[in-house]
Parts: structure tokens; C-alpha cells; sequence
């Protein structure tokens, strides 16, 4: 029995099926987020404070979930909504579903992430946790895919925005550091656990009757 890889076009126009799919993904997800600023900055962001991450309490681990759709400024979200879009694009144009997969693992690793280590009576919102989880998730994506145009995405990415890597540490105050580290850490482990798995072809065996079989010869 022998695996045999998808014909060149049949690859790429599932590919750009995919792509196609992962440019809606992340429309609808920027217009969602923007859609609750406005209900947010409207109730004078009264959304953040009942729906934000608060630091080792109990009852706020549900907010995990809900602090990515928020934040707490309208540059908070202007800053934000560019490498969320063009970093999601890019680690969704594969496929969308091990995407989302990736996207959760990044939201919970973040999220308790920030839950754990950030500052006592804090409260933490924002997309910045998932853009450096998705940064991170191209950067390795490529090695353990092993996939030649996924490396050179990480390279380009690793250096265009290595400026990025300074966010990764404390530094200036307000800014939650524990999520971007945590949400990056989480892309990298994303990127392994959600690996194209590759199964060795097999070859067929010589003692196989549809190899033994002779030509039909001529009478």
C-alpha cells in the first residue's frame, strides 16, 4: 500500500481555499473586537473591570476567556488590530481548524499566565497575549513542520518585528509583560503539539502479488 501526496495544483487550491478562510477568520474577529470597544468605551469601560483577568482569584478564571475581546483604550485596540490580523492570517492560512486549536492553547497558556504571576489587585485585558502566542507559533512553525516557505515566514517575522521581543520583560508599567511571555511561550509549544504529523510512505513489498504479476505476453 503506498501514500501518495497530493497532486501540486490539487495542494494549492486547497491552500488557497484555507487562506481564503483564514482572511474571514480574522475580519470577523477584528470586527468583533471592535464591535465590543464600542460597547465598552460606552459604558466607560465598565466591561474591562467586570470581564478582565483578575490575579489569583477564583471566580475571575472564566475571564480568561473574555479578556482577549477586551481592552482598555481605543490605542490599546489601534495598536493591537495590525499584527493581530497579519500575524492570525499568517498562522491560519494552513488550516484553519488546527488554527483555532492553536488560538485556544495560546488563550488558556496566556491567560494563566497573566492569573498567576501579574501584579495583586490588577486587572489584565487585551489581544497582546494571542499576537505574541501567534508570533511565536510562526517562528517555530516552519522548523517542526519542516516546511521550507513556513521557515522563511518565521525568519521574516523573527526579523521585522524582532522589536517585539522586548516586550517579553518587565519594563514599562501598565503593560502586562506576563501575558505577552506566556502567550509566546504557548505559540512555541502550539507549534510542536500541532506539528504536521508525516507517516513514512510504504514501499511495496517484493513478495507482493501485484508486483510478481508477469506482463501479459503476446500469443
Amino acid at each position: 500500500m503506498t501514500q501518495r501526496p497530493l497532486p501540486t495544483g490539487a495542494e494549492a487550491l486547497a491552500m488557497i481555499a484555507e487562506a481564503r478562510k483564514a482572511l474571514w477568520v480574522m475580519v470577523g474577529f477584528l470586527a468583533v473586537i471592535w464591535i465590543i470597544q464600542i460597547g465598552n468605551w460606552a459604558t466607560g469601560y465598565q466591561l474591562t473591570l467586570d470581564l478582565g483577568i483578575r490575579s489569583r482569584d477564583v471566580s475571575s478564571l472564566p475571564e480568561i476567556f473574555t479578556a482577549p475581546f477586551l481592552h482598555g483604550s481605543w490605542g490599546h485596540i489601534e495598536n493591537n488590530s495590525g499584527p493581530l490580523f497579519i500575524f492570525g492570517f499568517l498562522a491560519a492560512y494552513r488550516g484553519v481548524r488546527r488554527f483555532l486549536a492553536v488560538t485556544l492553547l495560546i488563550v488558556v497558556g496566556s491567560g494563566l499566565g497573566v492569573w498567576f504571576v501579574a501584579g495583586a489587585n490588577t486587572v489584565t485585558v487585551g489581544a497582546s497575549g494571542v499576537v505574541f502566542g501567534y508570533f511565536g507559533y510562526l517562528i517555530v512553525r516552519g522548523v517542526f513542520d519542516r516546511r521550507p516557505i513556513d521557515i522563511v515566514i518565521g525568519l521574516v517575522m523573527a526579523l521585522c518585528f524582532a522589536y517585539q521581543f522586548t516586550a517579553l520583560l518587565p519594563a514599562e508599567e501598565g503593560i502586562s509583560w506576563q501575558g505577552h511571555l506566556f502567550g509566546f511561550g504557548a505559540g512555541v509549544v502550539g507549534g510542536w503539539v500541532f506539528r504536521e504529523r508525516r507517516h513514512k510512505q510504504v514501499e511495496p513489498s517484493p513478495a507482493d502479488p501485484a508486483v510478481l504479476l508477469d506482463p501479459p505476453k503476446a500469443s
